[in-house]
């Protein structure tokens, strides 16, 4: 139990300073910075897959099972955003080509 409440009190830190951090940044700043946060949250994956490896009680389960639902969220959200940036930054006859072979597929 002591271990869950110094994961819990480091998650609690984590999250202050990390929002104190992303609020300071410009919005235009927040799409490149997806690249970075998808690494972290791939980190995450791991670290919640590695904790179903070993015995856990209940409580770090849950945990466990929330923190991978919300990481797998935040790297599939920001392996579309990333898409959708890059495919600004193609010709407009490119991506005619992809939108109609989206379609096609999809």
């Amino acid at each position: 139990m002591a271990d869950f409440l110094l994961t819990a009190a480091v998650l609690a830190a984590s999250a202050g300073l990390g929002f104190a951090v992303i609020r300071r940044i410009p919005p235009m700043l927040h799409t490149p910075l997806m690249s970075m946060t998808n690494a972290v949250s791939g980190v995450v994956v791991l670290g919640a897959l590695l904790l179903f490896a070993v015995r856990t009680d209940r409580l770090e389960q849950v945990a466990g099972g929330i923190a991978l639902a919300a990481a797998a969220f935040n790297v599939v959200g920001g392996f579309a955003i990333t898409h959708r940036m890059l495919s600004f930054f193609r010709k407009p006859s490119e991506r005619a080509g992809e939108e109609h072979s989206e379609c096609r597929t999809g």
